[in-house]
């Protein structure tokens, strides 16, 4: 799937950014600063794999080979995930955690307003509940970068350090190669590259009420939608996929 492959791979690639941005959030259950965000991060998680769930069940449909949300989610290797590098590295410090969940939650913020007004009625469905949730997602990352990058001066260090380190990835979102023109000329897809001025108009008010610099454009960090990932994919993935490869087709 290197080249636009229609909607099987438009699909796939949202779903896979959401399946493995709830596998990283899953991490910071008793880790995170205090209780109430431990339940916070564990909650925007759930919501992240209940879109996975819908858009994987809907990937199957139109791929029409029989293969159900687990068996994309479980059974498929790493070159075959379609999921932008933004999503997939370790984020154990709270900072990069709070500044990729804010672009992230910005991007599907834009995504899902517009695909809720898609030809494609399940695509419409489910970007129509999926835009409430990251709606709140967007709010609890702003809140946390806020607090922080206005906070001390410690706080306000390490917040910058966390939007530099993430800020690389965040013009992968926008790539239209992954997405075939016939779909958005058809109403049914949304070009990506559409996004980017919205998308940044989200997050610039944030950044300024947080005192933080944005960061200057460098070269951007892609491959995540031809299958290409970083180091740490594999060992998400292996802890994703281990139950269910140890014990094919067990029923829970």
């Amino acid at each position: 799937m290197s080249a636009p492959d229609g909607l099987f791979g438009y699909v796939v690639a949202m779903a896979d950014d959401a399946l493995v941005s709830a596998q990283r959030l899953g991490w910071w259950i008793s880790r995170a600063p205090q209780l109430e965000e431990d339940v916070a991060l564990a909650n925007i998680g759930l919501d992240q794999l209940g879109q996975a769930r819908m858009l994987l069940s809907y990937a199957g449909e139109v791929e029409g080979a029989g293969r159900s949300e687990d068996d994309l989610a479980y059974f498929r290797d790493e070159r075959e995930f379609r999921n932008v590098h933004l999503v997939e590295r370790e984020q154990t410090d709270f900072g990069v955690a709070m500044a990729r969940l804010l672009i992230l939650s910005a991007w599907q913020c834009e995504l899902y307003a517009a695909l809720a007004g898609s030809a494609d009625p399940t695509l419409a469905g489910v970007a129509g509940k999926a835009v409430k949730e990251v709606a709140y997602h967007l709010d609890h990352a702003a809140h946390w970068v806020v607090r922080l990058g206005d906070g001390t001066e410690e706080s306000h260090r390490r917040m910058q350090a966390a939007l530099e380190a993430e800020w690389p990835y965040l013009p992968e979102l926008f790539e239209d190669t992954h997405v075939h023109p016939a779909l958005v000329t058809a109403g049914v897809a949304v070009a990506p590259a559409s996004l980017r001025e919205p998308v940044l108009a989200r997050i610039r008010p944030v950044l300024a009420e947080a005192t933080l610099a944005e960061p200057p454009e460098v070269t951007a960090v892609t491959g995540g939608r031809r299958g290409i990932h970083t180091e740490q994919m594999g060992y998400l993935l292996a802890e994703l996929q281990h139950l269910a490869r140890s014990h094919p087709g067990v029923s829970w």
